[in-house]
């Protein structure tokens, strides 16, 4: 199997590859590479939808000329905050959250949890943290669950709530579910409308868009997972 980056003409095979619907694993098994080459190359120059053969042969010549930069420096070790600073920071950690579509109470509830040392809290802890009622962490928790962004560990009669290394891996797949809740059913009533009908062709459009996002997404996923291993 072949080895180093990809040349001009392997490119040109990938670009003719994704424009006949080739899975990832056919063209790197035509190119001889594995599969998870073909995703970084792709990942990097575009993504499968505006994926170009001179364009990436060009970008991979400037990272080629390009000098590795100096390591930066070691920065001296800090102090730890005080409780004051932190508490302004997971303020505004939160706020920062909420401002981008999270619900105010989840945000405040996932950023208690993102600044424990140990990345868990039990609802007592936090709804005294917080300041509010056992029933407004019990509603958030159960929000963030189903977005697979916490879990649930019992410890005797006490629950306890924990976010994971992988948090935001598992938040993409839920969304990914959710995505594809959306492509199935616009497609749905695109069948229902017809078409030839104004609302059909929009709600097709629709949900052709949100199949190609959920496939890049599903590619850029298992890219990440490999680059892991």
């Amino acid at each position: 199997m072949p080895s180093g980056r990809l040349s001009y003409p392997e490119r040109q095979r990938v670009a003719a590859g994704l424009a006949d619907g080739l899975s990832y694993a056919e063209i790197g098994r035509r190119l001889g590479r594995p599969k998870s080459t073909v995703i970084r190359e792709v990942a990097r120059n575009g993504g499968a939808h505006d994926y170009r053969a001179d364009r990436a042969e060009q970008a991979a010549r400037r990272r080629a000329r390009r000098r590795a930069p100096a390591a930066p420096p070691v920065p001296p070790p800090r102090a730890a905050a005080d409780p004051r600073t932190r508490a302004d920071f997971e303020t505004r950690f939160a706020q920062m959250a909420a401002q981008t579509g999270m619900p105010s109470m989840m945000a405040r509830v996932l950023i208690c949890l993102f600044t424990a040392e140990s990345g868990s809290r039990t609802a007592t802890e936090l709804a005294a943290r917080l300041g509010v009622s056992p029933a407004s962490v019990s509603k958030a928790v159960g929000w963030l669950e189903g977005r697979g962004m916490l879990r649930r560990e019992r410890n005797g009669r006490r629950e306890r709530y924990l976010i994971e290394d992988d948090v935001w891996q598992q938040a993409w797949l839920a969304s990914m579910e959710g995505i594809a809740q959306w492509a199935s059913f616009t497609r749905q009533g695109a069948e229902l409308f017809g078409g030839d009908t104004v609302v059909g062709t929009r709600l097709l459009a629709t949900s052709q868009w949100l199949q190609h996002i959920r496939q890049d997404m599903i590619e850029a996923a298992e890219h990440w997972r490999q680059a892991a291993l």
